[in-house]
């Protein structure tokens, strides 16, 4: 049977060249379609998620690489995602890792590295360019150093920030964490817009994360 393949990447001439890539080896993959960020493959899986591995670029707009990876690992398990990125500094391979990829290469990857690489994954593997498995392994030793941060700072967040946060993590969306506290989903949004702002992130998974890290949540 084929290894079915999504891509998200939101240059279309890095889709294609990428597309490209895996024609070469139409005889076990089979490429079903590309999103130009994550907002747009969550809607495009759940349409259709009879995929088996995800090339998940991280910078894209609306949503990145990682909050997707985030939102698809948890919504469908059986999905394996590489990320394919140019990006190999450790906050992001970290940030990957956390959030669910099973695997992290480079873009630059020959044709035949790609296809080695979607199968090692299916198999069980974890592929990764050469300079990713050896941060990772840096990070493994020393994982403190992927974010020096002081745990237990609570960033000044408020006793309802809080809340929301916790019904965040719990991968709730506005309009159920609207229901549950008793408050509008506006007022909702401008909670999280704050939290964001005072934790210094830009997106949930990343809030979450961080919260829990400071032992906040």
């Amino acid at each position: 049977m084929k290894i079915r393949i999504a891509l998200a990447e939101d240059k279309p001439f890095l889709a294609t060249s990428i597309q490209e890539k895996l024609s070469l080896f139409a005889d076990d993959i089979e490429f079903r379609f590309w999103a130009n960020n994550g907002k747009v493959m969550l809607e495009k899986l759940a349409e259709n998620h009879a995929i088996d591995a995800i090339l998940m670029d991280i910078e894209m707009p609306e949503m990145d690489g990682i909050e997707a990876t985030a939102e698809i690992v948890a919504q469908y398990p059986h999905i394996k995602i590489i990320m394919l990125t140019v990006f190999d500094d450790e906050q992001r391979i970290f940030n990957a890792i956390q959030a669910g990829a099973m695997g992290y290469l480079l873009k630059d990857e020959p044709p035949q590295k790609l296809h080695e690489s979607i199968k090692m994954i299916m198999d069980g593997g974890a592929p990764m360019s050469p300079t990713i498995a050896a941060k990772s392994l840096k990070l493994l030793r020393n994982p403190i150093r992927a974010e020096s941060e002081t745990t237990g700072e609570n960033f000044n967040l408020g006793k309802r920030e809080v809340e929301v946060l916790e019904q965040l993590s719990q991968g709730l969306d506005y309009q159920k964490i609207a229901e549950n506290l008793f408050i509008s989903p506006a007022t909702v949004r401008k909670h999280i817009e704050n939290i964001y702002r005072k934790l210094q992130v830009n997106n949930k998974m990343r809030a979450v994360n961080k919260a829990i890290r400071h032992n906040i949540i």
